[in-house]
């Protein structure tokens, strides 16, 4: 059993951001990434700072940035099974082995079914129901994408919303608001 401070289940735009996020302001983040995003099928035009790229080599760079560049495991082509609150921490089970987290993120697409599972609350739409920090009825779970709107799904949204996990997290472990903000002297 390995332990880590963020579980981040699901490798898009809204996973790899919440695992950067975590991983750089030194939180043990795991991410489990099990390749189905849709971002293999885009190309991105409309994500600010991006003119245009091919969503195959986006997804490249982002894994890149959250790994090498700021220290997030991720574990590739690798399903997640099961996630399931143990007392105040979570486990979650991939590959038949199991990971503990204090906070688990869902960046799963429009996949629900990890967080009905939790029993993380539904609207009439089936979509989960998350805060503006994207935290879900289930303290310590996180819900991100697609899987929080009913039809309203993009790129660069997904990120935002995996941000918003990573500094709602990161503001209840350093007890105050937090703000990720880099400066010229911190290249």
């Amino acid at each position: 059993m390995s332990d880590a401070d963020v579980i981040v289940v699901g490798g898009g735009p809204a996973g790899l951001s919440a695992a950067l996020f975590c991983a750089k302001n030194d939180l043990e983040t795991v991410a489990f990434d099990g390749d189905g995003t849709w971002l293999h099928k885009a190309h991105l035009f409309n994500y600010l700072g991006i003119r245009s790229m091919d969503g195959d080599v986006f997804l490249e760079r982002a894994r890149e940035q959250a790994t090498a560049d700021h220290g997030a495991t991720l574990h590739e082509d690798t399903e997640v099974e099961a996630v399931e609150r143990d007392g105040e921490a979570f486990v979650v089970t991939a590959d038949g082995e199991e990971h503990t987290a204090s906070y688990v993120v869902l960046a799963t697409g429009a996949n629900r079914d990890l967080a009905e599972e939790l029993g993380c609350a539904l609207d009439e739409d089936g979509v989960v129901e998350a805060d503006v920090t994207m935290e879900t009825s289930v303290t310590g779970v996180y819900a991100t994408g697609a899987m929080v709107r009913a039809e309203e799904w993009q790129a660069v949204i997904s990120a935002g919303d995996g941000a918003a996990a990573a500094l709602n997290i990161l503001s209840k472990e350093k007890g105050e608001h937090y703000h990720d903000f880099d400066t010229p002297a911190d290249v």
